[in-house]
């Protein structure tokens, strides 16, 4: 489809760059046959039903931006490269984004201070990537120096409230570059009063990458080069798929994450196959979801692969239609923006 007709105006303004203070006093535009309505997250208790199993990705955000020091070379001044770490490919070997002032080369040393730790350009990846290389425990150095990797698009430098802000109150697994954003709605009072009324709850992992803030750049979708991400899901998330499928519930994704996820790994009878895998897939208007059925998500960039997955459950027009609605009413939008709520396969 043509990458067109997923675009749409976003007033800079309305970009939040700041969580609220309760993460379930977010605003949520419920999509409806006609007209939206507005209720808060909070309110999620009444809109899902007993016998529904909402599940969660519980990847955590790995806090993956460090400013390193850059040794001076003969007449070459040093200087501070910033770094993004973007996953470990093996024992000591990192894929990541460096912003310098001058190219970065094979060979090259940098050394994050603070961690007294070294680190090697071994060479260049794709899309903009380098290999680096350290002999020590760069997880920890992250983990005591990183900042998180916030979007661009919120304009600032990450302060101390995004370490517990920008990771969801169920993340568990570190290998996050960017944060799967509808979860950071849910609390566990929250969660709790879900399962009360008789919903399931089960938890895969999606380790989200940078790429999802990735424009598409092509012309059409299907010439996007998408990116890959790494997914796992149990035997146990498996099985209750099968069961809430079986009486008749509804499969309730928390987050688009969670819906490249499940569809990645589905049958086309909707059973999904436990394991681990890497994932490129995407989802547009005239995709046939298998086990998905309704979606909390926040709202997405215009022309991107995520504005695209969000038509093909809700549909297209209805879905645009409901962004021009929350623009209107001067709703929240992006990471730490206010959500959307599709109840239901509402494709045209």
């Amino acid at each position: 489809m043509r990458t067109e007709l997923f675009d749409y105006s976003l007033p800079e303004e309305l970009i939040a760059p700041y969580p609220l203070p309760e993460r379930d006093g977010a605003r949520l535009c419920v999509l409806g046959p006609e007209e939206p309505s507005e209720a808060r997250v909070r309110d999620l208790p009444r809109l899902v039903e007993p016998g529904d199993l909402l599940v969660l990705n519980e990847t955590k955000v790995r806090p993956a931006r460090v400013f390193c020091e850059r040794p001076r070379s003969g007449s070459q001044g040093g200087g501070r490269v910033e770094v993004v770490f973007l996953r470990q490919l093996e024992a000591g070997q990192w894929e990541a984004l460096a912003r310098a002032n001058r190219p970065l080369r094979p060979g090259d040393k940098l050394a994050i201070v603070e961690a007294g730790l070294e680190l090697t350009v071994e060479k260049k990846g794709e899309q903009g990537t380098i290999f680096l290389r350290s002999t020590e425990d760069v997880e920890e150095a992250l983990a005591r120096h990183g900042q998180m990797p916030l979007p661009p698009y919120m304009r600032r430098a990450a302060e101390d409230l995004d370490r517990s802000r920008y990771q969801t109150v169920f993340a568990k697994e570190v290998g996050s570059a960017a944060a799967p954003t509808a979860g950071l709605h849910l609390t566990p009072e929250l969660l709790s009063e879900i399962e009360a009324k008789g919903v399931r709850v089960a938890r895969l992992v999606l380790h989200v990458g940078l790429g999802t803030f990735r424009p598409v750049s092509t012309d059409d979708l299907d010439d996007h080069a998408m990116h890959e991400e790494w997914i796992r899901v149990t035997a146990e998330v498996s099985e209750a798929v099968r069961r809430t499928r079986e009486q008749g519930g509804r499969v309730v994704a928390i987050g688009t994450t969670v819906v490249r996820a499940l569809e990645s790994l589905a049958d086309e009878q909707g059973q999904i196959a436990p394991g681990e895998r890497a994932t490129r897939l995407l989802i547009q208007p005239g995709y046939r979801f298998r086990v998905v059925d309704a979606l909390l998500t926040n709202f997405h960039m215009p022309k991107s692969t995520l504005v695209a997955l969000v038509s093909a459950l809700g549909g297209r027009e209805r879905v645009l239609a409901a962004y021009e609605w929350a623009i209107a009413r001067k709703f929240r939008f992006l990471s730490y923006g206010d959500a959307m709520w599709i109840p239901g396969r509402m494709a045209e």
